[in-house]
């Protein structure tokens, strides 16, 4: 009786842990596999706030964000503060990006500063079009 009661609170425990772990742009949680809404790509930004590349994405992540919104969704993840995005996604240095489409697959992996042409062209090449 006692086994059947630490197996039960052992899959209660494991059930918990993984609705906790949640889905937010924070950085906090698991990085999304699969999107919510009308978004066609999900832009993961794995790096970290204090590294001067990664300061330099800020701004590209922020603009893509605007001009692609409802299109693209940017998720940023500061990999110092939780390693389990970088653990999941294997990065090798920051910053990286890794672009998932709807179905949580990987279209593209980026290392290093991406420059914002880049990743419109690479975005036009799935047929997302800024808005306006």
């Amino acid at each position: 009786m006692n086994k059947r009661i630490c197996a039960g609170a052992a899959i209660l425990a494991l059930a918990v842990l993984f609705l906790s772990c949640g889905t937010a742009d924070t950085g906090k949680g698991s990085p999304p596999r699969v999107l919510q809404g009308e978004a066609r790509i999900t832009f993961i930004e794995l790096g970290s706030v204090t590294c001067i590349p990664c300061k330099q994405m800020k701004p590209v992540m922020e603009s893509i964000e605007k001009r692609y919104a409802g299109q693209v969704k940017v998720v940023f993840y500061d990999v110092w503060k939780d390693k389990r995005p970088a653990e999941q996604y294997k990065i090798r240095l920051i910053p990286t990006q890794v672009f998932l489409d709807k179905d949580g697959k990987e279209l593209l992996r980026h290392e290093g500063f991406f420059a914002e042409a880049e990743i419109d062209k690479f975005l036009a090449a799935q047929g997302v079009k800024p808005k306006g």
